[in-house]
């Protein structure tokens, strides 16, 4: 079963983040609990942890902005 990666609401006021970096490539094997992206809201930029065990397969572009709740990628 696939996991899927959301675009994490990090303050209350947020509602869109901007994708700059994956830290595994699409492909690889993550941990749960292993810093997966760097995510830039208005007012900060924060690493965001994988949410589950298995092997990442990105959907998302670097450099994009996305919504709240947008599926990023996924953890098969």
């Amino acid at each position: 079963m696939a996991t899927e990666i959301l675009l994490p609401k990090l303050g209350f006021a947020m509602e869109e983040g901007t994708l700059t970096e994956w830290l595994i490539a699409d492909g690889g094997e993550v941990s749960e609990g292993q810093p997966l992206f760097l995510l830039e809201s208005d007012k900060s930029s924060n690493e965001v942890e994988a949410p589950a065990s298995g092997t990442l397969h990105i959907i998302a572009e670097v450099g994009e902005t996305y919504p709240v709740g947008y599926v990023l990628g996924e953890i098969r």
